[in-house]
């Protein structure tokens, strides 16, 4: 750790080391206080956040009307488990449903709970609709993949940091190559595929945005064969890419949608799972479910957070302002050494590095951000994500880009 840091830093850094589990490598800052796209650390020295909390806070941070309806229902009435009927998880129910046009919703709380419950559900509709021998259901996943660190997503992760020493893994799971439409119809041909999920961008992967057409030839592939299209919108939806979910730009729409993230508006664990009545009532009461899923304060909070979306046309705010976003790093990169290229949607986007194992040029280069005022991380080692909060307007992010362009220009010079 720098030795440059203050005694109450180093004091909140000790404490995370001592008594926290070592599974994360956070960038040395010890933030406080959150409001739209800025963040403040101790210092009170101001940032921009760049990171989102991976795309959790699109709405930026502390939204005053999410809050209030946050305030507002935590003075009534936050849990009933769903033993029993409350008076706003209906509403949260109906709205979701008609904005997303699907006939039922699941709601759950953390992504990976969400995610998991898509896999359930897909392999129980290919058993009771498919009729696929008992135990014989496959669903497939591209490399690279993504959703979370559970036994099941691991089971279907081809990274090796992923899974290493957790074994014995799920069976039923297998890859194909991201992007790639003659590989995947060979695994959909197989009678026991009841599903394919993928995220729409992978994020983790490194802002990796398929070729145009692929979203619609895989929904296209999945009607031909009779498997359900799953796609997981938990980092690219909710207007992050520049629509209001990823699957739009090619009218994909899946059979069954995974959201989460920012469906709380970064206030608390909410997801939620969409698809028609003949997938959702495969389930049957016990078959699945979540003390906390459903709960009244997060349908409020859930619905409020969509209207923001939606009421302040964020969608629309994150494509003009990834646009200019990624021109401007372009017309940069066209004379760089150290930068590739930048890839991406909406305010959804990866600056691959000229990097190796050895030189950590991406965290380097992060750390100097920070110093400078914008908040980023690298993923896949040697590219950075920048995902600020879609309330970010046109100036504030003009004077991100002039921070980012004279940390990279720093580094031009020593390389």
């Amino acid at each position: 750790m720098d030795h440059l840091y203050s005694p109450i830093e180093a004091k909140y850094f000790e404490l995370e080391k001592t008594f926290g589990a070592q599974n994360y490598h956070p960038l040395p800052v010890v933030l406080k206080r959150g409001l739209g796209p800025f963040l403040w650390d101790l210092n009170d020295k101001k940032y921009y956040d760049f990171l989102s909390a991976y795309s959790s806070v699109n709405q930026g941070h502390c939204h005053p009307e999410i809050l209030k309806s946050l305030f507002n229902q935590a003075s009534k009435l936050t849990l009933t488990s769903r033993a029993f009927y409350n008076d706003s998880l209906g509403k949260f129910e109906e709205f979701i449903c008609t904005l997303f046009k699907y006939e039922k919703v699941l709601p759950m709380n953390s992504g990976v709970e969400a995610a998991e419950s898509a896999v359930k559900l897909a392999r129980k509709w290919g058993y009771e609709k498919k009729r696929v021998k008992k135990n014989n259901a496959k669903i497939i996943f591209p490399k690279n993949n993504f959703w979370g660190r559970s036994i099941a997503a691991i089971s279907s992760s081809t990274n090796p940091l992923a899974y290493k020493n957790f074994g014995p893994l799920l069976h039923g799971f297998e890859t194909v190559p991201y992007d790639n439409l003659n590989l995947l119809e060979i695994k959909l041909k197989n009678p026991d595929c009841v599903a394919f999920m993928l995220e729409p961008i992978q994020g983790e992967a490194g802002i990796v945005v398929p070729s145009e057409g692929y979203l619609s030839n895989v929904k296209y592939l999945c009607n031909k064969y009779n498997v359900l299209f799953i796609a997981d919108e938990i980092q690219t939806g909710l207007g992050r890419t520049g629509k209001i979910l990823a699957t739009d730009y090619e009218n994909a729409k899946p059979d069954i949608l995974v959201l989460g993230k920012a469906l709380s508006g970064g206030l608390m664990p909410i997801s939620a799972v969409l698809t028609n009545d003949e997938i959702m009532l495969c389930l049957q009461p016990g078959e699945h479910g979540s003390t906390f899923g459903g709960n009244p304060l997060s349908a409020k909070v859930a619905k409020k957070s969509l209207e923001v979306i939606i009421n302040e046309k964020l969608a629309e705010n994150a494509f003009e302002l990834g646009d200019l976003f990624r021109k401007n790093l372009n017309d940069y990169i066209s004379k760089s050494s150290i930068v590739q290229l930048i890839r991406g949607k909406g305010l959804l986007n990866g600056l691959v590095i000229n990097d190796n194992s050895t030189e950590n040029l991406a965290w380097k280069i992060c750390i100097d951000l920070m110093k400078n005022g914008v908040l980023a991380k690298p993923t896949n080692k040697n590219i950075i994500r920048f995902a600020p909060p879609l309330v970010i307007n046109k100036t504030q992010i003009t004077e991100a880009i002039t921070i980012i362009k004279s940390t990279l220009l720093k580094f031009e010079k020593k390389c």
